[in-house]
């Protein structure tokens, strides 16, 4: 990539950057780590919306690891249900609950490595939590809509979360690591969808590739 599309790149993005000034994780969790990650491993294949309905009762029966690693799994499944793929995700939270309390003394870990111990989780995840939960900047989060919006702006041809996480990285300064990904996944849901992005209204229009495609 020469420096001209770099610097396109970095306009296009601090121009969304500004116009979703306020984008942050829509997910609900009253602030508590655990109930973070329990609500990012529940998001895979399924709306924040739909998680946000679930988890209320989830973390009223199971509000914190111990719990959770105690659980049933057939009442953890039959709770978490809505969300999708649910044997996978109660078998990953239940024992991810169990190595937080054996291994951490019930604290979820603050490094990227210790975090993608834990079942369920990647480094999409990983990034979700150590970001929103600690405020540490370990790389960007990399969904679906992320994936869209980088390849339509030119950052990547890449499909991989890693690369594109990678190509991002160079290009996206460290500070504003942690919140591009919920400026890209506001504009997103907005504006760049995947079936009909709304170019008439898009703010970067003039400045991405595949705005008259």
């Amino acid at each position: 990539m020469d420096t001209s599309e770099k610097e396109r790149i970095k306009k296009a993005l601090a121009v969304l950057k500004k116009h979703y000034k306020d984008a942050k994780i829509a997910l609900d969790y009253s602030g508590d780590p655990f109930q973070l990650l329990v609500s990012v491993i529940l998001s895979a294949q399924c709306t924040d919306v739909r998680v946000n309905q679930v988890t209320p009762m989830l973390f009223v029966r199971f509000p914190d690891p111990k719990a959770m690693a105690e659980a049933r799994l057939d009442e953890l499944e039959g709770i978490i249900r809505p969300t999708g793929f649910f044997r996978n995700k109660a078998k990953n939270i239940k024992e991810a609950a169990r190595l937080i309390v054996a291994e951490y003394g019930g604290r979820i870990p603050d490094t990227m490595d210790e975090m993608m111990r834990l079942p369920g989780v990647a480094r999409k995840t990983a990034n979700i939590v150590l970001y929103n939960a600690y405020g540490i900047i370990a790389g960007i989060a990399v969904d679906t809509h992320v994936r869209r919006l980088s390849q339509r702006l030119g950052i990547t041809r890449e499909d991989d979360p890693v690369k594109i996480e990678k190509e991002l990285m160079a290009i996206v300064p460290k500070e504003d690591w942690g919140v591009i990904s919920y400026v890209l996944i506001e504009h997103g849901r907005a504006v760049c969808k995947a079936k009909k992005p709304a170019h008439a209204v898009c703010p970067v229009r003039d400045l991405c590739p595949s705005a008259d495609i």
